[in-house]
């Protein structure tokens, strides 16, 4: 057994290159935390950058029009399995947070493809785009294969956000009602109120995959994808439920729609 015989302040081994090593050390870190590089900074610039608040357009007709700003929410079941859910930007990835606020990562503007002028009603059937409020990226989805365009856990069409082939981002709305969908066509957009998106190049619905999470820098979320389900009665299910949610005057904590 060895014996330590000599003081504390003697220095002894590599000494010089051991103070080197840790003033070395010290000035990395006092640089990095300078340039705003340390972990700690880049989570707190990440967290305040996609959470800044995001004020939603006002609908004071209850319909949707080109150029507004909104959030694409899948309401609760009426089994209550679950909680309402938000679609989220996350990168390039594109997910469904139960944290259901208007924030940079969540908020997204209707955009014409056809040349349709901002103001104006958005059409069950129409095409439109979802843009990413800052950044000017795209919602958009493609068909799957063996090697790319899956969702990572359902396998179903991936949906992704970033700059795309233009088609790809194409999106329209269908009525919730499956028995006057046809009935319904090429009437307005209704604001707050459940309807169904479909991708036009693939014809699958818009779907939050209920069974399916991810670990994304937010925590966990529900994977989204491109997919239709449908129950015994061919309508779909609440997976792909959606509502174009705006702001109602006069209510700032829980828009809803007003009653005629």
């Amino acid at each position: 057994m060895s014996v330590r015989t000599y003081n504390p302040s003697v220095r002894v081994g590599n000494w010089n290159e051991d103070i080197q090593l840790e003033e070395d050390t010290l000035k990395d870190f006092l640089e990095r935390k300078e340039r705003g590089e340390l972990l700690i900074q880049q989570s707190a610039a990440l967290n305040e950058s996609a959470f800044s608040k995001v004020d939603l357009s006002v609908s004071r007709d209850g319909k949707v029009h080109f150029g507004d700003i909104v959030i694409l929410v899948n309401p609760a079941p009426a089994n209550g399995d679950r909680g309402p859910a938000v679609i989220s930007i996350s990168g390039e990835g594109v997910t469904a947070s139960g944290n259901v606020t208007a924030a940079s990562r969540t908020a997204l503007r209707i955009v014409s493809i056809d040349g349709t002028a901002e103001g104006t009603s958005l059409k069950y059937e129409q095409p439109f785009a979802l843009a990413t409020v800052q950044g000017g990226m795209y919602l958009y989805s493609d068909r799957a294969s063996f090697s790319k365009n899956y969702a990572k856990k359902s396998r179903h069409n991936a949906v992704m956000c970033g700059q795309s082939n233009p088609k790809l981002a194409e999106w329209k709305a269908r009525a919730f009602n499956p028995q006057i969908r046809m009935e319904l066509e090429y009437t307005d957009v209704p604001a707050n109120r459940p309807i169904i998106i479909a991708h036009r190049t693939t014809n699958q619905n818009l779907c939050l995959e209920k069974d399916h999470s991810l670990r994304t820098p937010f925590g966990q979320e529900f994977e989204v994808s491109g997919f239709t389900k449908l129950d015994s009665h061919k309508a779909e299910e609440d997976g792909n439920h959606w509502m174009l949610q705006c702001s109602v005057p006069g209510d700032d904590v829980m828009p809803m729609t007003p009653q005629n």
